[in-house]
C-alpha cells in the first residue's frame, strides 16, 4: 500500500528504487507532526548519565567536540558560538520517540539503530560529512537546509575532532520545514545548517563493518567450542636451524585449526553469534529491575490480566526457532515460539495470548525477562 511516510510509494516501491540507491525527498512525510520531545526535554536529556550526547560548536578557531553528560557550564560555554547538541536513542525515553521510529517497521528490527535528535541554533550543523549507513532526516520544529552530493572524494579534515569533509561540493540543495522528511543512502555527502534554531530527527540504521561482525565471531567461538588435543610431533626430525617456524611445524598447525574454519562456517554458529551481538546493549545502556519484584504467580496473574510489554531499551530479535535478547538468548517449544516471535515483532502481548498461553517454559522465560527489566506488565 502506498505510505505518506515514503511519499506515496509503497515499503516494496521505495526498497527498489531508492534504497541504498539514490535520495529521496518527501515534503511533508508527517503532516502536522508533533516532535517526541521539546528543545527543552532535548537539553535536559543530554545532561543524564543514562544517555549518549554531543555538543558541537564551531568558532573562528574551528570545531570543538564535547561527550555528555553535558552541563549548565558547557552550554553557556558555547553561547555565542553555532552550537548544536545531540542526543542518541531517544527511543529509550520517550514512548512518542519509540512510536515514531515503529513508522519504520517495513525494514527488519535488526537493520534499524536508532532516532537520534539534534537540536541547532541558527546557522549552526555538524560540518560536512558522510554516514556509512543509510539514514531518513525528519524535521521537526524550525527550518533546516541540506546540502546533498554524491561525491567520491571522502577525504576528512585533518585534526578536526569530528569527520568533517575537507573538500565538499553540493550538488543539490532541499530546505526541510516541520515534517519534510529526506532519504539518504550510505556514503552520500551532506551538510545540514540550521536556518534557524530547530530540531532534526535522525532515523539511522545499523550497517556492521566486516571486521566488527568478524571480531563477533571469533569471540563467540572462544566462548562457545571446546576443542581437544595438544600439539604433536612424534615424527619429528633433527633441525639445522631451531629458531625457524619450519615448514612440518606450519602444516601440523593448519590440521589443528580445520575444525576452527569449520565452526566458524557453521549456519547455526553464525546465527547465534549474530542475534546476540545485534541484541547486546550498549556499554551506557542499563536495565532497572522491577521494585518490588512480583513472585513468578503473581507476575503471571497480572500479566495474563494486563498484557506485556518490552522495555523501550530492549532488543528482541528471533531466527530458525532462537530467540535474543540484549545479548541473551533461549529457545522455547512450538506454541511459546509463536508467542515469542509477535513479541518481538509487535513489542507486546495482550492479556488474552498470555492467559491463553501454556507451557512452564514460556512462562519461565518471561518471568525471567520480567526480573532482568527487559519487560513489564502493561
Amino acid at each position: 500500500m502506498p505510505l505518506k511516510l515514503l511519499g506515496e510509494l509503497s515499503a516494496l516501491q521505495f526498497l527498489r528504487r531508492y534504497w541504498q540507491k539514490k535520495p529521496l525527498l518527501v515534503r511533508q512525510a508527517i503532516a502536522d507532526f508533533a516532535a517526541p520531545l521539546s528543545k527543552r526535554e532535548v537539553i535536559e536529556l543530554s545532561q543524564r548519565e543514562d544517555a549518549e550526547s554531543r555538543l558541537i560548536a564551531f568558532t573562528g578557531e574551528g570545531w570543538t567536540l564535547q561527550d555528555g553528560p553535558l552541563s549548565r557550564r558547557q552550554y553557556a560555554a558555547v553561547k555565542n558560538t553555532k552550537w548544536t547538541v545531540l542526543v542518541q536513542d531517544t527511543q529509550h525515553f520517550s514512548m512518542e520517540a519509540h512510536e515514531l521510529l515503529a513508522r519504520f517497521n517495513f525494514v527488519p528490527h535488526a537493520r534499524i539503530d536508532d532516532l537520534m535528535v539534534s537540536y541547532a541554533v541558527a546557522g549552526a550543523g555538524v560540518g560536512p560529512h558522510f554516514d556509512s549507513y543509510d539514514v531518513f532526516l525528519l524535521q521537526g520544529a524550525g527550518r533546516r537546509r541540506w546540502q546533498v552530493s554524491s561525491q567520491k572524494d571522502l577525504r576528512l579534515e585533518k585534526g578536526a575532532p569530528l569527520k568533517v569533509l575537507s573538500n565538499f561540493k553540493s550538488e543539490q540543495e532541499f530546505v526541510l520545514e516541520s515534517g519534510d522528511m529526506l532519504y539518504l543512502p550510505p556514503g552520500f555527502a551532506h551538510n545540514g545548517i540550521a536556518e534557524t534554531d530547530c530540531l532534526t530527527w535522525s532515523i539511522g540504521f545499523r550497517a556492521p563493518s566486516q571486521q566488527e561482525l568478524s571480531a563477533a565471531l571469533l569471540d563467540y567461538l572462544r566462548d562457545e567450542i571446546s576443542l581437544d588435543g595438544s600439539y604433536c610431533d612424534p615424527d619429528l626430525a633433527p633441525v639445522k636451524h631451531p629458531g625457524e617456524i619450519n615448514a612440518a611445524m606450519r602444516r601440523r598447525v593448519r590440521r589443528m585449526l580445520v575444525d576452527i574454519q569449520v565452526a566458524s562456517r557453521d549456519a547455526t554458529h553464525q546465527l547465534r553469534c549474530l542475534g546476540r551481538h545485534l541484541t547486546d546493549p550498549k556499554p551506557h545502556i542499563f536495565f532497572d529491575l522491577p521494585l518490588p519484584t512480583l513472585s513468578a504467580s503473581a507476575f503471571q496473574a497480572a500479566a495474563a490480566s494486563l498484557g506485556i510489554v518490552l522495555d523501550l531499551k530492549t532488543r528482541f530479535l528471533y531466527g530458525n526457532g532462537r530467540f535474543f535478547v540484549n545479548g541473551g538468548e533461549f529457545a522455547v517449544d512450538a506454541g511459546g515460539a509463536k508467542l515469542f516471535r509477535e513479541l518481538a515483532d509487535t513489542r507486546r502481548l495482550s492479556a488474552g495470548a498470555v492467559a491463553a498461553a501454556g507451557g512452564k517454559r514460556f512462562h519461565g522465560e518471561l518471568y525471567r525477562a520480567y526480573r532482568d527489566g527487559f519487560l513489564h506488565v502493561a
